[in-house]
């Protein structure tokens, strides 16, 4: 069954072996909560990068020993600054000391360059959020919010096809995809309205493969069954999706943002086709969604290995 919420998550992920993973620039309050949660609820052994004498003035400030009962052998690598930090975390990935990396108190640009010049696949990199929302029955996907700023056709089909892979890994056996536009239907007028056809047709050719596509949707028709019936739209996706793909890096940072800020959804975020899971959260972000954020890194990571052997 899929997961219906984050603590069902957190609960499948605890009794596998806990990840190493590199938290790169550690050295701030809500980044060492979250990590510690992390270690004490069995998901990831957190490798701390950055500031050393910061962080363990801020561990002991939270009451959190850099070794003991609570919080038990935390490693600590010292660097001088922010981008050395993000370059020992890819290098920690290249030479397999850590299974996942996890941004810090860094803004994304400075975390993302390394990453991007050393840790690329053949798979385009793009950041799916997931949302656990009170108001909605099931966690759902939505993508690009943080790397793809302007994503072109072939783009957001690849965006499409990883949130399809990630759904997957989340036990959800056939996704239902609502590509987003403002309105629900073609208008050459409004280019998002053009790619949300086309990527619906080339899911129905096997050109994306395993889920539901339909589009153009308009937010309250991808979500509401209510509102496609009134507005006469016929189809398995509209009102019932797992995946929400945004026309632009914008709008899907504003929307996932909304989810959280007004209707109190817990955001895990993830960076889907690098060599390794990319945990990139907002500095503004509550220790529990770094929580969730490296429980669903671990669920990748042991998922994706599984599907390999």
């Amino acid at each position: 069954m899929p997961f219906a919420n984050f603590d069902a998550l957190l609960a499948t992920v605890a009794p596998l072996e806990d990840i190493p993973v590199a938290v790169v620039d550690a050295a701030e309050e809500h980044v060492l909560r979250g990590a510690c949660d992390a270690k004490q609820q069995s998901i990831i052994e957190p490798i701390l990068i950055g500031d050393e004498r910061r962080i363990r003035q801020l561990l002991a400030e939270m009451g959190i020993p850099a070794s003991g009962a609570s919080c038990p052998n935390f490693q600590i690598i010292d660097v001088p600054n922010s981008v050395a930090a993000a370059e020992k975390g890819v290098e920690m990935v290249l030479s397999g000391a850590v299974k996942a990396i996890m941004k810090g108190h860094l803004h994304s640009d400075a975390f993302l360059h390394p990453i991007l010049a050393q840790l690329r696949t053949e798979r385009r990199l793009s950041h799916i959020f997931v949302a656990d929302l009170q108001t909605y029955p099931k966690l759902l996907l939505i993508s690009d919010a943080a790397i793809n700023i302007s994503p072109d056709l072939l783009t957001k089909a690849a965006i499409l096809q990883n949130a399809i892979d990630l759904a997957h890994i989340l036990d959800v056996a056939e996704p239902k995809a609502a590509i987003l536009s403002a309105v629900e239907v073609i208008n050459p007028a409004i280019p998002s309205t053009v790619d949300a056809a086309c990527l619906s047709k080339m899911a129905e050719r096997g050109q994306i493969q395993g889920a539901l596509v339909d589009g153009p949707l308009a937010f309250d028709n991808a979500i509401s069954r209510e509102s496609a019936e009134i507005k006469g739209i016929h189809s398995a996706v509209a009102g019932d999706a797992d995946i929400l793909i945004v026309p632009d890096l914008v709008s899907g940072n504003i929307l996932a943002k909304d989810l959280e800020y007004l209707a109190g959804a817990t955001l895990a975020g993830i960076v889907i086709g690098a060599k390794v899971p990319i945990i990139l959260t907002s500095r503004a972000d509550p220790a529990r969604a770094r929580l969730v954020s490296a429980a669903l890194a671990a669920l990748v990571h042991y998922r994706s290995a599984k599907a390999r052997a």
